[in-house]
């Protein structure tokens, strides 16, 4: 039925990219290679020993990287292929894989049946890897029928999606029971999987919690403002979070006439609609463009291009961790912690952060991170963050450290025997 059902909607998936396009939610140039096998953009130099990670957004994105690295490090001869599904996963691929000369990213294609077969028959990957909790039957089922070694990595399995799969239990155990390895984010995973019968099932810890981060190498362009005057981060922000962050400020500016606040909303495309915002309530706003300056007496900031987050949590004390504060969201909510974790940041964030619970679990239990349920209590938390010195930016020590070192070396033993063992 899924497969049946896959190829007949084909058609109208035209028009869905393409609504999505006018919405400024498709990559304007390359939105074709999720619909048309003519836009695949196959590379002929870099299919030889090809493996394949797929990743639906940024922090999948960003998990495997280290993954890579460490793969280029110990063999150097692979080609990797990075397929994502939106827009700012791609924007930032643009940006991360300059920095890996033998990876390229594209948009996967939809999971209909004969997409997917001949994007496996154009890249012939030897590996695949799919990233959390992509689980694209299709896809899968064309992988077994070419013999290609596939494997489900940093998976994760939430209680009401595998009480969803349950509902039809066999087609749940021979999907999942195609999988030849399977590496979970989480205990609360590998039970679920042994639930359903699955070999060679591992939990080796949470691969985001992975940090090569060289703080020595992250640079700001207004680095002597952000030493001088006392700021606070707003990180990956929602629409309905816009509104929560000024009243935060206003809350500040009582204490802190010359305090300045930072917005890097998760759709940069909101940057004229916040500033609007912030203008009906006489706040002094700047939209920041890279390369630009933070103005005087500016009060409100901006973030208006991708790739930003690392310069500013070097620099920053506290930070307010969007998508969170969404009620609607309470089986969707969260956007990962972990960067501004590694930067000794203190994090905060909303009671709505299904998809980071564990994360946020492990970031409480080493005094990193702190629920707020309204501005209120995320303005008193600030104005005592803010009383004090700004944070030293040397200090990049961290507990989490250790805990991703150990993840990384137990995962790569894995991953270094799925690729390198033809018994797969």
């Amino acid at each position: 039925m899924y497969r049946v059902l896959t190829t007949l909607l084909y058609p109208f998936l035209f028009l869905f990219v393409y609504f999505r396009k006018i919405l400024n939610k498709e990559d304007p140039k390359r939105f074709k290679e999720k619909i048309l096998i003519s836009h695949y953009n196959v590379n002929p130099k870099n299919k030889s020993n090809l493996i394949w990670f797929h990743a639906a957004s940024i922090g999948e994105f960003k998990s495997i990287i280290p993954i890579i690295n460490q793969l280029n490090k110990n063999q150097k001869k692979f080609h990797f292929l990075i397929t994502t599904t939106t827009l700012s996963s791609g924007n930032l691929a643009n940006i991360e894989l300059i920095k890996i000369p033998n990876a390229e990213h594209r948009y996967i294609p939809f999971d209909v049946p004969f997409l997917i077969d001949e994007f496996l028959n154009l890249w012939k990957p030897t590996r695949i890897f799919l990233v959390d909790s992509e689980i694209w039957p299709n896809l899968i089922l064309k992988a077994k029928k070419y013999k290609i070694p596939i494997a489900l990595i940093n998976a994760r399995l939430t209680s009401k999606s595998f009480q969803k799969w349950m509902i039809f239990p066999k087609i749940a155990k021979k999907i999942f029971g195609i999988f030849d390895l399977c590496i979970c984010s989480n205990v609360e995973t590998k039970n679920y999987f042994e639930k359903l019968n699955l070999k060679k099932v591992y939990f080796k810890g949470n691969i985001k919690l992975i940090n090569q981060i060289d703080a020595s190498k992250i640079t700001n362009l207004n680095h002597q403002t952000l030493l001088k005057r006392k700021f606070w981060f707003a990180a990956s922000t929602h629409k309905e979070e816009d509104s929560f962050c000024l009243k935060t400020h206003i809350k500040l500016k009582k204490k802190f006439k010359n305090v300045l606040t930072i917005i890097a909303p998760r759709h940069i495309n909101r940057s004229f609609e916040i500033r609007s915002l912030a203008e009906n309530l006489k706040l002094k706003a700047q939209i920041l463009n890279k390369g630009d300056t933070i103005s005087e007496n500016i009060e409100l900031i901006i973030i208006n291009y991708f790739g930003a987050l690392q310069s500013y949590f070097k620099y920053a004390k506290s930070v307010f961790i969007g998508k969170s504060m969404i009620k609607k969201l309470v089986y969707n909510g969260g956007q990962n912690p972990i960067e501004a974790a590694m930067f000794n940041c203190k994090v905060y964030h909303g009671p709505y952060v299904y998809n980071f619970e564990e994360i946020y679990k492990i970031l409480e239990i080493n005094n990193i991170s702190k629920k707020i349920n309204n501005y209120h209590e995320l303005s008193d938390h600030l104005l005592l963050d803010l009383e004090f010195s700004q944070k030293k930016i040397e200090q990049i020590s961290n507990p989490l450290k250790n805990l991703g070192q150990k993840t990384l070396i137990d995962t790569m033993s894995l991953v270094d025997n799925f690729i390198n063992n033809d018994a797969y």
